[in-house]
């Protein structure tokens, strides 16, 4: 995955919204206040996005391009290289499981 294509994918997303909260080179992407997905603009090597906890560690054991998040809540945030073997497809599935995620625990917090 390039930088392109990560930005069409999230692009795509309804109520994805982009931004620079950080500086002017890491792309991050929100759904409300919420990021679900960020990366370095200048330096495409990585994405970081959200996971559910226990599958955040399977995923990590598994595939050795997922490691823990850079500079983020390990247990939730997973790191993934854009440079190994990790596939376009399984990358985009862990961008919108992470959408997924935020989207939801917006709607559960609307209802309680």
């Amino acid at each position: 995955m390039d930088l392109g294509d990560f930005i069409e994918f999230c692009e795509h997303l309804q109520g994805s919204e982009a931004c620079f909260p950080f500086d002017d080179r890491v792309l991050v992407y929100k759904y409300n206040t919420k990021m679900y997905a960020f990366a370095d603009t200048l330096n495409f090597s990585r994405i970081n996005v959200k996971c559910e906890a226990e599958k955040a560690i399977e995923l990590r054991e598994r595939y050795p391009e997922i490691t823990p998040g850079f500079h983020m809540n390990k247990k939730y945030w997973n790191t993934l290289s854009t440079q190994g073997n990790l596939s376009d497809s399984l990358i985009q599935q862990m961008i919108k499981d992470s959408y997924t995620l935020i989207v939801n625990s917006k709607k559960s917090r609307k209802k309680g």
